[in-house]
């Protein structure tokens, strides 16, 4: 994959999902996550895959370089 570039939507779900803080952490989870989904959440399952993709694509050393902080109120 040559695009490693998360669009806004797939930064927030990932920093929903990064309790571990670790890459493979936060693949598991989404991972897991995306079981849980049924047919009426085409949406999410294909904005989960994308950013599955990007993760398994990148290294720890750039999964480190992202800010995934929230970016909404709490």
């Amino acid at each position: 994959m040559n695009d490693k570039h998360f669009t806004h939507d797939e930064v927030s779900l990932m920093s929903i999902y990064n309790a571990a803080g670790t890459r493979e952490g936060l693949i598991a989870a989404l991972t897991e996550m995306r079981g849980y989904l049924d047919a009426e959440e085409a949406e999410l399952r294909e904005l989960t895959d994308s950013a599955l993709a990007k993760l398994r694509d990148i290294t720890d050393a750039e999964y480190a370089a992202l800010d995934l902080t929230p970016d909404f109120d709490l």
